[in-house]
């Protein structure tokens, strides 16, 4: 931070004039680095003490420091997850890395321009915003501070997007009055729209079907009642799709077939099918979750032997043989011929294991469990974090001893042959 203040200091200076390419030259740095440093000094308040605190690193700040004021607070919320354990009431917060807060950045905030249904060039379209080409909250604007993104280029400013987007759809309308609007929202309209309902429209897709199936859908064909119509509300929103609003449409709207003495027949054999299925999965269902009740019912306070074997045994059947062989070799089993099978050594050792090794065992299962279905240290540092294992110390200690053997394994010479050898190893075997 005070870096980025005293870069900000050199380029406010009348006498000598610098720039963000003379400061990179003289300090060593590349321009992207010196544009994203001074950055730093337009942080929010919330940020700035947050960084202080080290609460965020220098990624983070660097990441919110690209956006705007107002959304540089939800951006702090988005890079921590609150995690609740056995040891307090209070959930803990666990600081994420940057890549996920680069994840809600792109999914929450920055909005393509190519994808705009405005004229960009347009500055008299939302006139306190000005045109989209010189607007410095485009990443294309600044590429010294957007390097990261390539040639994309996009909005960093949500609600300025959308003011222009809504003006747009009002210059439109009020342009071409005669245009039908339509929303994408599923539910009603309120009483007097001239915004039709979702389920008031078929909306024509231009591209191909991938398929002869699909190619007979009702939105892949056209009819003599399409017209053109923007979309006023909801995904697409100031956008122009044809679309047909005829409720007769033979096309759209077909109207259903007479009904048959074997349609009406067929309908009802089907019909008791559905019924019928439907009560066999209610009856499953209800029963399962009795059985599961009276299970539940039944389990002691304290778990038994029976009740820890049960949990290992079904653990242990979820693990790959691998995996299920790391937990195997904390308790020395190990194969004695190839044809031996890890699972079957492991369910015999269970057999014979104490309810204290059982503990244990469902604990580390457990653990391995579940950094096999997310991120395998996340998973270890939590376990590590419940039952208070340092794992710095631990860290520590391992690095030690690799660090011991690689010095051991580089003083350590090679033993040169000599004739003298040879010939002692020559009377020991006539010996």
């Amino acid at each position: 931070m005070e870096e980025a203040e005293g870069y900000k200091r050199l380029l406010t200076l009348d006498e000598p004039k610098y720039s963000i390419e003379q400061i990179a030259a003289k300090v060593g740095k590349t321009p992207v680095y010196i544009a994203q440093r001074l950055k730093l000094t337009e942080l929010c308040e919330a940020v700035v003490d947050a960084f202080y605190r080290s609460d965020i690193g220098v990624g983070h700040a660097l990441m919110l420091a690209k956006l705007p004021a107002d959304l540089q607070q939800q951006g702090l919320t988005a890079c921590f997850k609150e995690v609740h354990t056995n040891h307090s009431d209070k959930p803990a917060r666990i600081l994420l890395p940057v890549r996920n807060l680069r994840f809600w950045i792109e999914s929450n905030v920055l909005l393509l321009l190519k994808d705009a249904p405005f004229d960009k060039r347009n500055a008299h379209l939302v006139a306190i915003a000005g045109s989209c080409v010189d607007c410095p909250n485009r990443t294309g604007h600044n590429k010294l501070l957007f390097a990261d993104l390539g040639k994309q280029d996009a909005c960093t400013n949500p609600s300025c997007y959308q003011a222009k987007v809504e003006a747009h759809v009002a210059a439109t309308v009020a342009a071409k009055p005669r245009l039908v609007q339509i929303s994408t929202l599923q539910g009603q309209q309120r009483e007097g729209s001239p915004v039709l309902a979702r389920n008031k429209y078929v909306a024509i897709r231009e591209d191909k079907p991938e398929d002869k199936a699909r190619a007979q859908w009702p939105e892949y064909k056209t009819c003599k009642f399409v017209t053109e119509a923007i979309v006023t509300e909801g995904h697409g929103q100031g956008t122009i799709q044809k679309v047909c609003t005829n409720a007769d449409c033979p096309v759209h709207h077909p109207k259903p077939k007479k009904q048959t003495p074997q349609n009406v027949a067929d309908n009802a054999k089907w019909k008791a099918e559905q019924e019928k299925r439907r009560k066999e999965e209610a009856i499953s269902n209800t029963t399962g979750i009795r059985v599961l009740s009276a299970i539940g019912a039944a389990v002691p306070v304290r778990l038994m032997k029976r009740d820890l074997l049960f949990v290992v045994d079904r653990l242990a059947a979820m693990l790959d043989e691998n995996r299920l062989a790391i937990v195997a070799k904390q308790h020395g089993i190990k194969k004695v011929k190839n044809s031996d099978s890890i699972g079957k050594l492991f369910v015999a050792f269970l057999r014979r294991a104490e309810e204290s090794v059982l503990g244990r065992l469902t604990v580390e299962l457990t653990i391995v469990l579940a950094a096999a279905r997310s991120n395998a240290p996340s998973a270890l540092k939590d376990a590590a974090t419940v039952y208070k294992v340092d794992t710095d110390a631990i860290t520590a200690k391992v690095r030690k001893e690799f660090a011991e053997k690689e010095k051991a394994k580089a003083v350590k010479k090679p033993t040169v042959k000599t004739p003298t050898n040879k010939l002692k190893k020559t009377a020991k075997k006539a010996a």
